[in-house]
């Protein structure tokens, strides 16, 4: 006999599992703690199986009875609902260990270990501000070019649109280690290629004007600050580091006798090599009596143990009066000495450039040498600190040849 509502609810415990039947293999189970289970045998392939359909009253007698009759129909074509279940289940479960958060974390993990602490928690902050919260639990498999798009028109819409590049840049990234690792099957990024607006290149503030020059060398001079920040000024200009790297110099780096400070570039990960000028030594030397004993030059307050803040020598510029968004920023050194060493002392570029740690092209094609071109670079390294002390003190400006004759 078909079962009723009322029957269902009135069913009450023993003190061994009981069932009471329904029709076309549906059964209900009492069980002795008071559960009602519902529950449908059928066979397939000659085997019997039971399917569980939940429990009474959040599953009531017609929805169990609909759950059984799509069941049946699977089973009519020959499909196996228990295992159709499982594999959706299985499946589930394959989509939240290979969604775009968990491909994100792995290749974060994975591709930036030996990157800058900074520059690693940026990019994951990128991701957690706004990526995941969109795309995060998506199937990375399963993510469209338009959704990437639609969270990155978010970014833009808050006048982030450098931000929004950057975020697709490093989705890219994840798609691809995606793909290698058997997760997707290509990188649909690559289909957003223009969608978003052109951004506006910015260049880091820096004088390239001798006369500017001269004015900031003399105001460096009379900055009143402590000897650490003082040094790392003075220093800037003469050796074309990045401030990352100035700041995070280790005196065992560093060959006073030799005039020579050897350091890994941390954006390349290769040794570089920085012929010291006099000037720079005797900088150096001025300062090796206060930190010497630790391990970095540019100590951080009064610990030995850590560097000087990232924001020293920008803060220091600030306080002498400049804008380091216009005007010049602890970056516009290189860009400084690269404008006025090539346009007004027509030093070679690729000599310029090898000092500057950039990727040069070679004709062999040949790996990074720390040492090309060290003879002329030791010489323009001399030549750019007496150029600086000539400009500091007022002597005349040196101009190209070229532009002698023309004048």
């Amino acid at each position: 006999m078909a079962l009723s509502d009322t029957k269902v609810r009135t069913q009450k415990p023993a003190d061994k599992p009981y069932k009471i039947s329904d029709e076309k293999g549906l059964f209900l189970l009492v069980t002795p703690a008071g559960g009602k289970l519902w529950r449908l045998k059928y066979r397939i392939d000659s085997k019997e199986k039971l399917l569980s359909f939940g429990a009474y009253p959040d599953v009531s007698l017609a929805d169990a009875r609909a759950a059984r009759d799509e069941a049946r129909k699977l089973i009519a074509t020959g499909e196996d609902p228990s295992e159709l279940r499982k594999a959706i289940k299985s499946g589930k479960q394959d989509d939240a260990l290979n969604s775009f958060e968990v491909v994100a974390r792995e290749w974060w993990q994975t591709h930036m270990k030996d990157k800058a602490e900074s520059h690693k928690n940026k990019v994951i902050r990128r991701f957690e501000l706004y990526l995941f919260p969109w795309l995060g639990k998506k199937p990375i498999s399963s993510i469209t070019a338009p959704e990437i798009l639609e969270a990155l028109k978010r970014v833009q819409n808050l006048n982030k649109l450098e931000t929004a590049h950057r975020a697709l840049q490093t989705a890219g990234q994840v798609f691809r280690y995606a793909v290698q690792t058997g997760r997707a099957v290509r990188d649909v990024t690559a289909d957003l290629k223009g969608a978003l607006p052109p951004t506006t290149v910015k260049h880091m503030a820096a004088f390239t004007e001798p006369k500017e020059v001269a004015e900031l060398l003399r105001a460096i001079d009379a900055f009143n600050g402590t000897i650490t920040v003082h040094c790392a000024l003075k220093l800037s200009p003469l050796v074309f580091a990045r401030p990352s790297e100035l700041r995070m110099a280790k005196w065992a780096d560093i060959d006073l006798d030799a005039g020579t400070w050897s350091y890994l570039v941390t954006k390349t990960k290769t040794d570089h090599l920085v012929p010291l000028s006099t000037q720079a030594i005797s900088i150096l030397r001025e300062l090796h009596p206060y930190s010497g004993h630790g391990e970095y030059v540019f100590m951080g307050g009064h610990s030995s143990l850590k560097p000087m803040s990232e924001s020293a020598v920008n803060a220091a510029l600030k306080r002498m009066g400049y804008d380091t968004q216009v005007d010049i920023t602890a970056h516009g050194f290189r860009a400084m000495a690269r404008t006025i060493l090539h346009e007004r002392l027509n030093i070679d570029p690729h000599v310029i450039e090898h000092q500057l740690a950039h990727a040069v092209p070679d004709n062999l094609k040949g790996a990074y040498n720390r040492t090309k071109f060290i003879e002329q670079r030791k010489a323009m390294m001399q030549l750019w600190a007496d150029y600086l002390d000539e400009l500091k003190a007022g002597a005349k400006i040196v101009t190209l040849p070229m532009l002698a004759k023309s004048a």
